[in-house]
């Protein structure tokens, strides 16, 4: 697996992983536990994670959709 993103941004991992579904790229949310310990602090970031090989058209895929994932 290879990380796609890193985020605080409790919306942006459902959205991706949306649009990697419907692209038919399988992904992986990690951290989610940490961030239920944390509360609604939101400190912790996620990650979400893709099968090795699939990295770069996962990226294509968010910036077709416009999703500012990478800063």
């Amino acid at each position: 697996m290879e990380e796609l993103l890193r985020t605080n941004d409790i919306t942006l991992i459902p959205l991706a992983k949306t649009l990697l579904s419907e692209a038919g790229i399988d992904s992986f949310e990690l951290d989610v536990n940490m961030s239920v310990l944390e509360g609604s602090i939101g400190i912790l970031p996620r990650r979400l994670m893709v099968p090795k090989g699939y990295l770069e058209e996962a990226r294509q895929v968010l910036r077709d959709y416009g999703v500012d994932f990478e800063g």
